[in-house]
């Protein structure tokens, strides 16, 4: 699952793309950058694909965004044989799972930290979305545990339930 928000910083707007693996709710791929064009999702499509070797089939998710539509990113997605799938127009609910991410990200460590410089963001970001989110935050829909934890065990359990990352 896959999206984009923006970080106010004092002098501009920098922006996030993000993609999670739905069955973890793991932040598995992310970029940051000045521009709001497709290099941003595919710099984060590129690191999740470089952290799973998804086989062909899995389900890529996001929104409408020009972003996800373009030519070089559905290019990438079809390399890997993703089937793609795209939230009906104007519906947030079809991308709750990357809205929620969002949500916690701002709250919990944007507001929290007041990221003034891109600086900030280089250095932050990363920290809170591997270290906190990734290792710690607990997750009731996972039974109160932090995603990479969930993995490790459903992995140990050979989980039938996770034939591949969804993107």
């Amino acid at each position: 699952m896959a999206d984009i928000t923006y970080i106010r910083i004092t002098s501009c707007f920098v922006y996030l793309s993000v993609l999670l693996d739905l069955f973890s709710r793991k932040a598995i791929g992310y970029a940051v950058s000045q521009s709001l064009d497709a290099s941003l999702t595919i710099e984060a499509l590129e690191m999740a694909l470089s952290q799973r070797d998804p086989p062909q089939g899995c389900i890529h998710h996001s929104d409408q965004g020009v972003q996800y539509a373009s030519w070089e990113y559905v290019q990438r997605l079809k390399h890997h044989h993703f089937q793609i799938s795209m939230a009906r127009r104007g519906n947030p609910y079809d991308n709750a799972f990357a809205e929620s991410f969002i949500k916690t990200l701002k709250n919990e460590e944007i507001d929290l930290w007041e990221y003034r410089t891109l600086e900030d963001v280089y250095h932050r970001l990363p920290f809170f979305i591997e270290q906190v989110y990734n290792k710690k935050r607990l997750h009731s829909s996972l039974g109160y545990l932090p995603p990479d934890e969930f993995e490790a065990i459903a992995t140990q359990m050979n989980n039938p339930l996770h034939p591949c990352p969804s993107l």
